[in-house]
């Protein structure tokens, strides 16, 4: 069955590198299609949430807003052989942050972050949620916003990016 080519447009948080590589790491192990697709993310806003919404005026909405921390816990199943670590602190500025940028669009999306994905033939690493290297508990503060576009089932490509924080003037 050929995959119809789509184009889809998110905005995304990327794990900082230091902590990425690791969980990269460990994605490769338990879905290496997904790993080559995308690093390590949680998604902010899906492409239905954003797909009438200028990049520029999307990250305007986002100026000024600081940087967000959110805590994972154990690993759980989803959809079969689906592996994700559940948000279990931070959600509440999570949702703030998505109403910055969605205003009353804003629904309800718990954030996580995908280790394998069901729609991925399952991986010979997928087995148990107690595999080596699954973290309990990571902390994550993420520094930036990404705009990213995946066509058909190509990688992901990062279009644009701001960083969170306080609006910073220069002066020349």
């Amino acid at each position: 069955m050929a995959e119809t080519a789509r184009l889809r447009e998110q905005l995304t948080l990327f794990v900082p590198r230091v902590q990425g590589e690791p969980l990269d790491a460990l994605r490769h192990v338990l879905d290496p299609v997904q790993a080559r697709l995308i690093a390590a993310h949680v998604t902010l806003c899906r492409e239905d949430e954003i797909a009438d919404l200028d990049r520029v005026r999307l990250f305007e909405r986002l100026r000024g807003v600081g940087p967000l921390r959110l805590a994972f816990g154990p690993a759980e199943r989803f959809q079969g052989h689906g592996i994700l670590l559940p948000c279990v602190a931070g959600e509440a500025d999570f949702q703030a942050m998505r109403r910055e940028v969605l205003g009353s669009a804003a629904r309800g999306h718990a954030p996580h972050l995908t280790l394998a994905h069901p729609r991925n033939p399952r991986a010979a690493g997928n087995l148990l949620l107690d595999s080596p290297g699954l973290p309990r508990h990571i902390a994550i503060t993420f520094l930036a916003v990404s705009m990213i576009r995946q066509y058909g089932g190509q990688p992901w490509q990062q279009l644009g990016r701001t960083t969170l924080g306080p609006a910073v003037v220069s002066a020349d």
